[in-house]
């Protein structure tokens, strides 16, 4: 073989792969013009917009809305979030919008976030998003795991990540105070109007076991929740009753069973342990102090 052909296919070789170099050169270079496009377009495009005028139609929403939202945030609650025997924040509310509970009335307030509940009203939830107003729905605490995502959810939300975090720490605070704290073998049932007994899967019944006390629902079979016979309870003889009131008296006629002859002198004052309705209804705000009223009630009545 001539030596100049030799040189010629060689050459040729060469160029082929001088080319393709150059070509993919070419090309990485009109993609890295174009990442740095993209990312000047993604720096001059705004943050997600804060809401500015949000809504909570429902007492659990009402009271995480006011623990997270940052000033000016709230334009109304509902009517619940005033009452000072179910809301943990009726003070705070006493100073802020409240609304009338109907769809109408809602949409009124020009929201740009409603918060609901998985339980609200159907026709309120189709209402309000048929007028394309932005929804976000709160689940019932069942776990304090599951109540630090809802806290969380609300929080980003919000565009208050912050005030999630103090909240979670709250609680893990008031946790960190009240473990194990009862005395060991005490058993604890939580006796509502009527004789209706909380579940084992509720925030009540975790933050009991917590602190050392063992939940009586299921040997009453009521692990799920239910009522209880009187017979039942009496023979059962739990150690401690949690109930929301310590009066001697009943204003109805649900919780007239809390003061039949036989249940007073199975539990006297120091064996019911009082947790207010407005620390045990919803999750959230209130939950540091139901830990600590919860510990505050074993370690005194304990003795």
């Amino acid at each position: 073989m001539e030596p100049y052909a030799l040189r010629g296919s060689a050459l040729g070789v060469v160029s082929g792969e001088l080319r393709r170099a150059l070509f993919l050169c070419n090309k990485a270079s009109m993609i890295c013009r174009a990442l740095f496009c993209l990312a000047l377009c993604c720096a001059a495009l705004p943050a997600a917009a804060k809401p500015q005028r949000v809504v909570s139609i429902n007492l659990c929403a009402d009271q995480l809305l006011v623990a997270l939202a940052a000033p000016g945030q709230i334009a109304a609650l509902s009517p619940l979030a005033r009452d000072k025997r179910l809301s943990y924040v009726a003070g705070a509310a006493r100073s802020l919008p409240v609304h009338r509970g109907t769809a109408e009335d809602i949409v009124k307030t020009q929201a740009d976030l409603v918060l609901i509940g998985p339980y609200d009203n159907r026709y309120l939830r189709a209402f309000i998003a048929e007028k394309g107003v932005p929804v976000l729905t709160l689940g019932h605490w069942t776990s304090l795991a599951q109540g630090r995502d809802e806290i969380r959810k609300l929080a980003d939300a919000l565009g208050t990540p912050e005030r999630g975090a103090e909240l979670i720490a709250q609680i893990d605070g008031a946790l960190a105070e009240t473990k194990d704290i009862a005395p060991q073998s005490r058993s604890v049932v939580m006796l509502h109007r009527r004789g209706y007994v909380s579940g084992s899967d509720g925030i009540t019944a975790e933050i009991a076991a917590h602190a050392g006390l063992t939940d009586a629902a299921p040997a009453l079979g009521l692990a799920q929740g239910g009522f209880v016979p009187l017979e039942q309870l009496v023979a059962a003889h739990p150690d401690f009753v949690v109930v929301s009131d310590a009066r001697g008296d009943a204003e109805d006629q649900g919780t007239a069973l809390l003061q039949h002859p036989a249940l007073r002198a199975l539990y006297p004052t120091h064996k019911r342990l009082v947790l207010p309705d407005r620390l045990t209804i919803c999750g959230g705000p209130a939950t540091p102090e139901l830990i600590r009223q919860f510990g505050r009630e074993i370690t005194t009545k304990s003795r």
